[in-house]
């Protein structure tokens, strides 16, 4: 069954659990994150005239972010903080997802270059500021793996930083599923007709289910093949600079007249 990519798929998947329940509603409520979000879009859509980056982006990565994560669980794919022994159960591998998913863009708010690495910093005061909430039992051993984890998801979002963990790996490969409806990862300029903006809006849906040969399938529906130049550009990339690459599939799809045409999927 394939699940579409969209802003409130996030809220379905924190009812499954309390933790994440209650870390999403600290974010929302947080107002120093919704702050950042905001500034994010104005230094992005309103300085730059680049696309959205804001908090509508981050409930949408973040929703995807869980989705993948789980299609991963359900092969038999071992979280790196467990495997690692950094954090001791599935629930806190999905904090770290959910944490660094809404929190990866907040350094655009400072500037776009080098947002990733700014905005892993800025992160630090805020993720333990959650923590103390969400886990305040934990031991201060325990808190700086967690913190660590988070800040390395949100710095291997950038493009030429390898995702060394599969928590960070879903991160960095939901950010280039916001693609649907104009809501391109590469940053191009409003209103101006180029290659960037016409591969944007030929984009129509994107969806995530379980592969034919791997666990996560990722659906492109287009309406040109203008659109392969967001996967080649950016969702190629991002999954091949990181450690669930082997985990992924694309399946991109031409929208016609006549219905949608399947197009050679693509495994990188």
């Amino acid at each position: 069954m394939s699940v579409q990519v969209t802003p409130t798929l996030v809220r379905e998947k924190v009812k499954e659990s309390e933790v994440l329940s209650s870390i999403y509603h600290l974010i929302e409520e947080d107002q120093e994150i919704q702050a950042l979000f905001r500034m994010s879009n104005v230094m992005a859509v309103g300085r730059l005239l680049y696309n959205d980056h804001g908090p509508v982006h981050a409930r949408i990565i973040a929703g995807s972010a869980l989705e993948i994560f789980d299609r991963l669980l359900e092969s038999g794919v071992t979280p790196s903080t467990l495997s690692d022994g950094t954090l001791e159960d599935v629930e806190e591998a999905k904090a770290v997802v959910l944490l660094a998913a809404f929190l990866h863009d907040i350094g655009n708010s400072v500037h776009r270059d080098n947002h990733e690495l700014i905005g892993a910093v800025m992160s630090e005061r805020i993720i333990d500021r959650i923590v103390s909430k969400v886990f305040p039992d934990w031991s201060t051993r325990k808190r700086v793996f967690f913190r660590s984890e988070v800040m390395h998801a949100i710095y291997a979002t950038a493009p030429n930083v390898k995702a060394l963990t599969v928590e960070a790996g879903t991160v960095k490969v939901a950010d280039a599923t916001d693609m649907a409806e104009g809501r391109a990862r590469i940053p191009y300029l409003k209103g101006k007709l180029d290659m960037h903006s016409l591969s944007a809006i030929s984009i129509k849906q994107v969806l995530i289910s379980k592969g034919s040969m791997r666990p996560v399938r990722i659906e492109v529906k287009m309406l040109s093949y203008a659109g392969f130049f967001q996967i080649e550009r950016v969702l190629l990339p991002k999954i091949e600079t990181s450690v669930i690459r082997e985990y992924v599939e694309i399946a991109p799809y031409i929208i016609g007249r006549e219905g949608e045409e399947p197009l050679q999927p693509i495994f990188p």
